[in-house]
């Protein structure tokens, strides 16, 4: 059970202190003190039975002289009669540092020709700026770009010969004419009316066009073939009036999707390996492909040129394992008819049925059709 004392009850046991009555302060006289201040000595105040003190200051200490003829300690002394920290340190750390001596302001290791001072952390630096840069030859100002031209390896990549940094080598190299005269410079500009030569054949930049076919079986993907009795290049021969070539090539016996254009900076990011362009081939094949020999085509198989690895490989259908689908984005020769041979495998039939994000719909055997403006624009996103 807790009790607990009412509001505004008093309290019949509270403390005395001395003899007075409980609930009163002791009055204190003037001059008088209290037990509690018994025996303590005022804080400003200096018994009057004592001695005054005198002395003099020598040099950081001042000595206390007295009239007993007692020695004093040391003002700088603490309560146990002992030098203090902060003053050995200072006579013996901060008087004994040498002292520092500062570069004048009109020293010509900080001034620059003008008069200029420079100081501070990173001045001696900016005058082996201004030394470095005044010696350093001025680059000369670009020439300005008049309406209509176009820069000469643009203009070559747009012809369809090569891509605009081979069109660098080339021009470097003197294998370009502008009018009748070579040209070597980079980033000359080709004006609208201008003759442009090729080792002496004259081109002409044309507007980039695409074209994607549906190549047949018994075709040579080759531009010019003198030997071949069916190129790719009479499939597309009446597709559009500028000149086009192949990106990358199909077997004679491949079938599939095959793209034809003048854009060459587009071409080689399309074919080049580094870019992993997505390719994907049905392979129609002599027996059955069993689980392991997949998976080893996935880890890789070591061939004459060097070591390959798919992408991805299945079978097209469960019931079906002589049909497989593999994903690959090598650009080596005949690369998917090597990789089941090297397993023992005869390849029947090869159809390319994906290639950079185009497939075969709508697009029967052997027809041709032009590519839209957002295939253009993937084509161009995907291979940047």
């Amino acid at each position: 059970m807790i009790i607990r004392r009412a509001r505004g009850q008093e309290r019949t046991d509270k403390r005395t202190v001395g003899n007075r009555e409980p609930g009163t302060r002791p009055r204190v006289q003037k001059g008088e003190s209290t037990a509690r201040d018994q025996g303590r000595r005022p804080f400003s105040s200096r018994p009057e039975t004592r001695e005054p003190l005198s002395g003099k200051r020598v040099g950081k200490l001042k000595v206390i002289k007295t009239t007993s003829g007692s020695k004093p300690a040391p003002t700088n002394t603490n309560r146990f009669g002992k030098e203090r920290t902060s003053d050995v340190f200072r006579r013996n750390v901060i008087e004994k540092r040498p002292e520092r001596k500062f570069e004048k302001a009109e020293s010509d290791q900080f001034m620059n020709k003008e008069g200029k001072v420079l100081r501070g952390k990173f001045g001696k630096q900016n005058v082996l700026n201004e030394l470095t840069s005044a010696k350093r030859p001025s680059r000369p100002e670009p020439s300005t770009k008049e309406p209509g031209s176009m820069r000469l390896n643009r203009y070559i990549a747009n012809a369809g010969l090569c891509s605009r940094r081979e069109a660098d080598t080339y021009i470097a190299t003197g294998c370009v004419t502008v009018n009748g005269k070579i040209v070597s410079e980079m980033g000359y500009q080709v004006l609208f009316g201008d003759t442009v030569s090729f080792n002496g054949r004259v081109i002409s930049s044309e507007k980039k066009v695409y074209v994607l076919l549906n190549k047949p079986k018994g075709y040579v993907t080759t531009s010019d073939d003198p030997h071949a009795d069916k190129t790719v290049m009479e499939l597309v021969a009446n597709a559009c009036p500028e000149r086009i070539y192949p990106v990358g090539r199909l077997d004679k016996s491949t079938t599939g999707l095959l793209l034809f254009t003048n854009d060459g900076d587009l071409t080689k990011r399309l074919t080049h390996p580094k870019y992993n362009r997505k390719k994907i081939y049905h392979v129609f094949l002599d027996q059955k492909v069993s689980k392991n020999h997949l998976q080893e085509i996935i880890d890789g198989v070591t061939l004459e040129d060097g070591f390959v690895a798919a992408d991805s490989v299945s079978y097209v259908s469960e019931e079906d394992k002589k049909q497989v689908g593999i994903e690959i984005h090598s650009g080596k020769n005949k690369i998917v008819r090597r990789i089941f041979e090297h397993l023992g495998y005869k390849v029947v039939k090869l159809d390319r049925v994906y290639f950079c994000g185009l497939t075969k719909k709508d697009l029967p055997r052997g027809r041709w059709r032009m590519l839209t403006e957002d295939e253009v624009n993937l084509l161009k996103m995907t291979s940047s």
